[in-house]
């Protein structure tokens, strides 16, 4: 099988999944406004501070990370093109999974973290081609371009969207299987429309009517569900 394009570090060094996993945790943890410390990746890829230590030396001297102390690491240009490629291995392929191989969308998180390693670009390229260049994963998730460009979206959690405000739900967590199972059973899914009815206090349900149904969730749930505020022009 071909391998990848981008999978080496300024020296030309090749990577293995445990580096490629490293890279992509540190983009998402960075993706979602969190720093990239020793603990927080030990925790993401459920090995030792010592491992996560080692890993880190190993692919800065790669030229793919770059450590400041109490800061953790942040990806260099040549490391944060390597993890998008992956996330956007991982990301058709969940799509992909979702669409034509009918997997729900509580279950193609884990099979695409192990297929994402494996797949050339011709693969890659063809599952693109099928689903039509999709934009976006069964989560809602932003699918980087084939020339490895990404663009998040303004978005800000259900927990904060003010009462009344209409809006679209366009993310979800992906990282519970649980969660989206309940959500699938609420009606919660992106492109669905939203409006926050109500918010009780001191951490109380929130009520919201999503299309044509009304449901109360607590706001730990809510602020894993992020929507995209809906300005007064749009139908």
């Amino acid at each position: 099988m071909p391998s990848s394009r981008v999978r080496r570090g300024d020296h030309g060094a090749p990577l293995g999944q445990a580096a490629e996993d490293y890279l992509k945790a540190v983009y998402n943890l960075q993706a979602n406004g969190q720093e990239a410390t020793t603990s927080a990746l030990a925790g993401v890829l459920e090995i030792s501070d010592a491992s996560v230590t080692s890993m880190s030396k190993r692919l800065a001297q790669l030229g793919l990370v770059v450590h400041t102390r109490y800061h953790g690491v942040e990806l260099t240009p040549a490391g944060r093109k390597i993890a998008l490629e992956i996330v956007r291995h991982h990301r058709l392929l969940e799509l992909y999974l979702a669409e034509v191989l009918g997997y729900r969308w509580d279950e193609v998180h884990a099979e695409a973290d192990r297929l994402e390693h494996v797949i050339s670009e011709e693969f890659e390229e063809r599952i693109d081609i099928l689903l039509g260049r999709p934009t976006v994963d069964p989560h809602g998730d932003p699918i980087p371009t084939k020339d490895l460009e990404l663009v998040e979206p303004s978005l800000i959690p259900l927990s904060r969207l003010d009462p009344g405000r209409p809006a679209v739900i366009q993310r979800v967590s992906d990282r519970d299987p649980a969660l989206l199972r309940y959500l699938a059973t609420l009606g919660m899914f992106p492109s669905v429309s939203v409006v926050v009815r109500e918010r009780a206090p001191f951490g109380g349900p929130i009520h919201l009517r999503l299309g044509d149904r009304e449901h109360a969730v607590g706001p730990e749930l809510a602020a894993q569900v992020f929507v995209r505020l809906v300005d007064d022009e749009e139908p």
